[in-house]
């Protein structure tokens, strides 16, 4: 098996890295990661502190699904060209988003693989804080403590969570940006300079250190 990691910069996709994986894809829009909101120069000191090439679907804002669809495939056609035979996704537990995922890999001759799923996130979560590290780049405040945005996600992070979320923030209560773990030859250290607001999260604001 020849694999392509679906690669968000987050704790998940980075926990999902088996030994197989030749190459991190990622989308970009407006010079950030969507959702996640973190620069693309940190991403890339993510894929070369992992040895594994980056390849970057670049989107427009705002960008229609028919268009994301089209960008994303020629991504999925250059990994089959290249002998790529499986794309690596770490979903977790949402079955519409997995089914999408299957849907949009359905006719490229690519397999989809989630380790991760089905597994109990509240034990999986100590398990990342266990073996990685990662720092919070966004939290939904109608859910998840406004001040939690640029802390270390973390024993105390996972603590201080309202009872309702799920401690790997897969119902997008939280994302996060991993400095560190198993894959990594080095960390890539980051300074949170503030915090923001964006699509409707508080959000912190990463620089390199």
């Amino acid at each position: 098996m020849t694999s392509w990691l679906s690669w968000s910069s987050g704790k998940d996709s980075a926990f999902a890295l088996t030994d197989d994986i030749t190459g991190l894809v990622t989308t970009v829009s407006g010079g950030r990661v969507p959702v996640h909101g973190v620069p693309r120069v940190l991403v890339d000191a993510q894929a070369a502190a992992l040895g594994l090439p980056l390849h970057v679907v670049e989107l427009p804002w705002p960008c229609p699904n028919e268009e994301y669809e089209r960008r994303t495939g020629q991504a999925w056609a250059a990994a089959r060209a290249a002998g790529v035979d499986t794309v690596v996704f770490g979903d977790l537990f949402l079955a519409d988003i997995r089914a999408y995922r299957e849907r949009s890999l359905a006719s490229t001759g690519l397999t989809p693989f989630f380790p991760l799923w089905g597994k109990d996130t509240r034990a999986l979560a100590g398990e990342m804080v266990a073996a990685q590290q990662a720092v919070v780049v966004a939290v939904d405040p109608s859910r998840v403590p406004a001040d939690l945005a640029g802390h270390p996600y973390d024993d105390g992070f996972l603590a201080a969570l309202p009872a309702a979320c799920d401690p790997c923030g897969e119902n997008g209560e939280f994302h996060t940006f991993v400095t560190d773990g198993p894959r990594f030859t080095r960390p890539v250290p980051v300074t949170v300079t503030g915090t923001g607001e964006r699509d409707g999260m508080v959000v912190a604001r990463l620089a390199a250190r």
